[in-house]
């Protein structure tokens, strides 16, 4: 029955498709389908049309009725909104100094354009915001070009700058002394510079430690924050800094858009080693110096850049088609690069095995060496260090101090003898009062060494003691009673075998040779004449050879010699660069006159001059030698100024009146003056040997001469003659025992601890008030570490400084320090100051590009540089008084302390700490740092290690 009815509706349902689509056609079915979808279309407009004319309509009955009354502030503030802004006025002075102004208002224009309009305008075109940003920054420059007014900034620059920086070179110093003790303890360690640095900063300052400032940017740009809110809390009007919108765009310009970049910038090393080069851009660069640094260097990256910079040179000089005259200069080119590749190659491959040793303990063990005689070393302030020394260990300290005591005495006795005949020409008495004083002071000598309760004695003949003695009770004193004794101390020394002949061969030796820059480096020897020479000799015997060889001409035809010099050129030989000059010689002879040309350097002017001034005593005080200059000599106007100076000197020598007082001076001259390769008679050791024993000997008796109280007048001088003669004795040998004997002073000084004090505290206390003098004394101590030497050589050094700073400027020199100041600080500079800044940082008015990293090998060869230009820039007469070995450290030691950046920084905020300490005394600035520098790693590592150092002692307690 289902089935049934379920096939008669399929049926009907069939049957009513079929008649559907025979009635309508194929396409019913769509039309049917779009009718449907019309009418329910329709149907929703019209549902939605009525319910939104009903929805508005009740809206506009039910508002007054439901909805709180709208405020008439809004109202009244969107009008306002709608009225145009009127604009604000700015004043555009800041500093009273339009020069001044006028830059920095294009400073502040250039910052907030690039920092802030280019992104302001996509939010607003209102203006009034950003006219309150540049007010507010003006504000704050206001300020503080008032308060920089009001300071007296000489305290600051000529102490304050230079402690700084002398305190973070003894930091640095002695981070390196303890890397290098560690590294003797435990070779296989490697202990990381930065590190110990900030550990020796904080045992140094105590309560403070730059480390996390320095090495984390997070932190260090979260100082700098910190930093600009106080400086706008004090820079700003209250209503301004109240303002945090405005307060946190001015900050984040302030540290994020221009300190940050600046320190990052000031901190790099690659761009201080190219200010350095730029600042000393007028110095020719040395070859010795470089060939120096290139030997000494520990960086093998440093070697490897100047290797392939070289191999490159010399790639492309290879490849040149020269003929003629350059193929000789290129010749020369190119093995002065290979001798450069070569010594590159070796110190590479000496670092890269393990081998490096110490030059000086090397040449200890280097065949022989020079000799330098004994009454050279007495005269020179650096080698007297390494005798002492030396006379120290061997127990002959007594027989050196006794020598130098006498000449003390001497030098003392011989001007106040000179005071009292001056006294006695013009009528007055004080003859017995000086001869008390005298033998006072000659007495307090032979107790001190000479009697049998000397401590330590001089073991001398007992004859010429007891003589001496009785010289003392019955005759006068003189400046000339030790004399005999002093001889037989002299020649003690230098023949007993215990000292001037051991000393010869001791370490401390060859380390004075090294200071004294005459020890050759025995990895290189073979590049060297290898003449072996001593100061007393001539290593071929030039001298006698020319001399036999001139026996035949005859002195009138030899007179007859006229000379000038008509040309200067600059020559290039295996890359040494020198002046050569073109001598034009005329002789005079019975058959005519004879005319050649002959080329001589300076150092052979030198040696001839040498050689004639030893012959012939007198001509020294006639003949002067145009000096030698350290660098730009081969500057053009030098040449020609030393032409002039030569051939005034050529003019002089031959002279017929100074022909015929010494006529033997012909032969050296005609020898000198020959078209031949001149032989020099004095070797390389020698020059050097004149170059600083004739300055040095002056020196040291400029130095005895301190000791002489020089009267402001007559009487004032025997005042002063009474009062200090009297204890001459006392004092000398004072000096000399604090100095080697560790015997306490006279007067007692406050202990102050080295490790943990700024360099300031730790000046003499018998320095006079002179700032120079303090600061030269401060820098020289740290820079070439003159307190690990004996007091005898720091006093002498202080007195050579003395006399250096008072024959310059007398004693106007602290007002030259006031006015340079003043004119730092003047307005001009300054204006200049933000120029430069602005020039910087925006040329053409437009922002810098980062600037990109410039390659490693290009950093590395700048390092090298950078160390020979500062190297070639010291003078002689530095590394004579210091020695050549401590100058060189100490200027590579300065350069070395500039290659950390996290280093760089420090100096930096150390720098801004203290001038914004000076800049305002009375906020607390100092409390401010220590509290922004609390989360510093070293000094909670440092509090922990004192306080488990303090826990064992209070346990006790």
């Amino acid at each position: 029955m289902l089935a049934e009815t379920s096939l008669s509706i399929w049926g009907w349902g069939s049957l009513c498709v079929v008649l559907f689509l025979i009635t309508f056609g194929p396409f019913a079915i769509f039309y049917f389908t779009f009718y449907i979808l019309c009418f329910v279309g329709g149907g929703f407009v019209v549902t939605l049309l009525f319910g939104k004319t009903n929805s508005e309509k009740y809206l506009e009955l039910c508002e007054h009725s439901f909805l709180p009354p709208t405020s008439f502030g809004i109202t009244k503030c969107i009008e306002e909104m709608k009225q145009e802004s009127k604009p604000i006025k700015i004043d555009r002075r800041l500093t009273g100094a339009y020069i001044i102004d006028e830059p920095l208002q294009q400073v502040i224009q250039f910052s907030l354009r690039d920092y802030v309009q280019y992104w302001y305008y996509t939010l607003s075109d209102d203006e009034s915001f950003l006219l309150e940003i540049r007010q507010a920054l003006q504000n704050a420059l206001i300020q503080f070009s008032s308060r920089s007014k009001e300071i007296d900034w000489q305290p600051y620059f000529t102490t304050r700058l230079v402690d700084d920086f002398a305190t973070h070179l003894r930091v640095f110093r002695k981070a390196q002394q303890r890397i290098t003790e560690k590294e003797e303890q435990d070779k296989d360690g490697a202990e990381d510079l930065v590190d110990t640095f900030f550990e020796v900063e904080v045992e140094m300052e105590e309560k403070i430690c730059r480390d996390l400032v320095c090495t984390s940017p997070k932190d260090e740009e979260g100082f700098l924050r910190d930093l600009c809110e106080v400086l706008l809390y004090l820079l700003l009007p209250p209503g301004d800094f109240q303002n945090k919108i405005m307060r946190y765009f001015v900050r984040e310009i302030l540290s994020q858009g221009i300190l940050l970049p600046l320190i990052n910038q000031l901190s790099d090393p690659d761009y201080i080693n190219q200010y350095f080069i730029w600042m000393i851009r007028d110095s020719i660069c040395n070859y010795e110096a470089f060939m120096n640094i290139v030997k000494v260097s520990d960086k093998i990256g440093e070697l490897e850049a100047v290797r392939d910079k070289a191999a490159e040179e010399l790639q492309y000089l290879r490849s040149l088609d020269t003929a003629g005259d350059d193929i000789n200069t290129i010749k020369n080119q190119i093995n002065s690069l290979l001798f450069v590749k070569k010594v590159c190659d070796s110190r590479i491959l000496r670092l890269q095995s393990g081998k490096e040793i110490d030059a000086v303990k090397l040449a200890a063990n280097f065949g022989k060496l020079c000799t330098v005689p004994l009454d050279i070393i007495l005269v020179n302030n650096v080698a007297l260090q390494f005798f002492m020394d030396y006379m120290q260990q061997m127990g002959g300290q007594a027989h050196l101090f006794f020598w130098m005591t006498v000449e003390g005495y001497r030098v003392t006795a011989q001007k106040q003898l000179e005071v009292l005949f001056s006294l006695q020409k013009d009528g007055m008495h004080q003859t017995a009062q000086t001869k008390g004083l005298l033998r006072t002071a000659a007495v307090g000598i032979y107790d001190q060494y000479l009697s049998e309760k000397a401590s330590p004695r001089v073991n001398i003949d007992d004859n010429l003691v007891a003589k001496l003695a009785e010289k003392l009770n019955n005759e006068d004193p003189t400046p000339e009673i030790f004399d005999e004794i002093q001889r037989k101390v002299y020649d003690l020394m230098l023949r007993d075998e215990r000292f001037y002949p051991s000393f010869k061969q001791h370490a401390l030796y060859v380390r004075m040779l090294a200071e004294l820059d005459m020890l050759k480096d025995p990895s290189f020897r073979g590049s060297d004449d290898g003449e072996g020479e001593s100061f007393n000799g001539s290593p071929t015997g030039s001298i006698n050879l020319s001399l036999d060889d001139l026996t035949n001409v005859p002195a009138d035809e030899s007179i007859q010699l006229h000379a000038y010099i008509s040309d200067t050129g600059v020559c290039n030989d295996h890359g040494k660069t020198y002046a050569l000059y073109a001598i034009t010689v005329r002789r005079r002879t019975p058959n005519g006159d004879e005319v050649w040309k002959t080329y001589r350097r300076y150092s052979d002017f030198h040696d001839f001059h040498m050689r004639i001034t030893e012959q012939f005593e007198n001509l020294a005080n006639l003949l002067k030698l145009p000096g030698k200059k350290t660098f730009n000599n081969m500057d053009r106007d030098f040449l020609e100024k030393r032409k002039k100076d030569l051939n005034a000197y050529l003019q002089l020598l031959l002279a017929p009146e100074v022909m015929k007082a010494y006529p033997a001076l012909a032969h050296y001259a005609y020898d000198f003056l020959e078209n031949k390769a001149y032989s020099k008679g004095k070797g390389d050791f020698a020059r050097k040997m004149d170059t600083f024993v004739n300055p040095l000997r002056n020196s040291m008796r400029n130095v005895s001469n301190a000791v002489k109280s020089f009267p402001d007048s007559l009487t004032e001088g025997m005042t002063k003659m009474s009062d200090n003669m009297g204890k001459i004795s006392e004092r000398l040998g004072q000096d000399i025992k604090q100095s080697f004997f560790k015997e306490p002073p006279l007067m007692q000084k406050t202990y102050v601890d080295p490790k943990h004090c700024r360099v300031a505290a730790h000046l003499d206390d018998n320095v006079d008030d002179n700032v120079p003098l303090k600061i030269m004394l401060l820098l020289m101590d740290e820079i070439f570490d003159l307190k690990e030497r004996n007091q005898w050589l720091r006093r002498n050094i202080k007195n050579l400084l003395q006399q250096l700073i008072r024959a310059m400027h007398g004693y106007t020199i602290n007002k030259k320090i006031v006015d340079h100041v003043d004119w730092m600080t003047s307005p001009e500079q300054v204006a200049d100051a933000v120029k430069r800044f602005r020039d910087a940082f925006w040329p053409n008015g437009i922002l810098a590009e980062t600037v990109p990293r410039r390659d490693n090998a290009i950093r590395m060869r700048t390092r090298i540089a950078g160390k020979t230009k500062l190297l070639g820039i010291m003078p002689d007469e530095l590394k004579h008084i210091l020695g050549a070995e401590t100058t060189r450290k100490g200027i590579l030691r300065v350069f070395e302390m500039f290659q950390h950046t996290q280093l760089n920084k420090r100096l930096i905020y150390v720098f801004l700490e203290g001038f914004l300490e000076t800049l305002f005394p009375v906020y607390g600035f100092p409390d401010l740092f220590k509290k922004l520098h609390s989360h510093s790693k070293q000094m909670q590592r440092y509090m922990h290690r004192l306080q488990s150092t303090q826990a064992p002692f209070l346990q006790k307690r």
